[in-house]
């Protein structure tokens, strides 16, 4: 076998690896500390319950839609998949 191709091979699987531990990262510990340091903020800023409770679920959404991200695309991919394989029947005159 060419040993530019194997070369190839194992770059890509770096890549995706890597690929993989940075979407971990961002996922698993940059979005709930950056949530955490906006409801901070927002507390310390302006020092107010209300906006503070606010902030406190604008982050839970965030939090909540990064953490659930994989399996709500995972069916939508699927989904979507679907929709093209089989397109519409076309509409008659009326």
């Amino acid at each position: 076998m060419n040993d530019t191709l194997l070369l190839a091979a194992g770059w890509l699987q770096t890549g995706g690896g890597i690929g993989g531990d940075i979407k971990d990262l961002i996922f698993d510990i940059a979005i709930p500390c950056l949530c955490g340091a906006f409801v901070v903020f927002i507390g310390w800023k302006t020092k107010a319950p209300g906006p503070t409770i606010m902030a406190v679920i604008f982050a839970s959404i965030v939090w909540g839609g990064a953490a659930n991200m994989e399996g709500v695309l995972k069916d939508k991919t699927v989904q979507d998949i679907k929709k093209y394989d089989t397109p519409p029947a076309p509409k008659g005159d009326k």
